[in-house]
């Protein structure tokens, strides 16, 4: 029964989404067209995101170890274990951004309107793909944009799901253009949705976001790079257990 429960939440979870997408699509759509009116497209996302999980019973609670000046640009790190991350994300941060993640979410009927236009799509296995991610990547930095990147590049496959060893990339970036990193820890959401949710269904209830203070790398080089990656893993890590 309780299987069934979690099943039919996932298929109730999937029509609002789809609804809300529908509903809302004609602003998404327009905002989308052109990249000054990214800002705007990035209000709209956020309400999408915020509207969509509160409706299926998901709601973010957050925690900030410090005040975050959002009027500066980040590059957010954050541990990946459910779809729910995005959402989860996409409502904390204010101001524009981006999300770079992995170019299957191109066909997602859900992400693949945000990848086309203001995300960035990344194959992980094409240098000239990475080449090019990395490269538009520091150009939205260059422009104020910040980046949301979930450094694991993937969702654990065991359950339930262990932190992953972190990217080089969004740490280079950061000591390259200077910009801070705010480390987030996501304890429970794979206990709502793990991964899709396909295997084990979806739970409504409430997850708690940690957000920690932004890691400054003004006075990092790139020989630096490693010891940030692992400054960054154990701060994120440290509210894991």
């Amino acid at each position: 029964m309780k299987r069934f429960l979690k099943r039919a939440h996932l298929f109730l979870y999937h029509l609002i989404v789809v609804f809300f997408l529908v509903l809302l699509y004609p602003f998404l759509y327009y905002f989308s067209r052109k990249s000054e009116r990214y800002p705007q497209l990035n209000r709209w996302r956020r309400f999408y995101s915020q509207v969509s999980s509160v409706t299926a019973g998901f709601f973010f609670r957050y925690y900030f170890e410090a005040p975050i000046d959002w009027s500066r640009h980040y590059i957010i790190c954050a541990n990946h274990t459910s779809n729910l991350d995005i959402p989860a994300i996409s409502y904390l941060v204010k101001g524009n951004f981006a999300f770079m993640g992995k170019d299957d979410l191109l066909g997602n009927p859900v992400t693949g309107l945000f990848f086309r236009t203001i995300d960035i799509p990344l194959n992980r296995n094409s240098k000239m793909s990475a080449f090019r991610a990395f490269k538009r990547a520091g150009d939205y930095l260059k422009q104020g944009i910040s980046l949301v990147i979930f450094p694991e590049g993937r969702i654990s496959d065991g359950y339930p799901p262990q932190l992953g060893p972190f990217k080089i990339g969004p740490f280079r970036l950061a000591i390259e253009h200077n910009v801070p990193i705010i480390p987030i820890s996501i304890p429970v959401n794979y206990k709502r949705m793990w991964d899709d949710g396909s295997m084990y269904g979806t739970t409504p209830g409430t997850s708690d976001i940690y957000v920690h203070a932004p890691v400054d790398t003004n006075r990092l080089n790139m020989e630096d790079a490693d010891d940030l990656r692992i400054t960054v893993y154990n701060i994120i890590n440290s509210k894991l257990a």
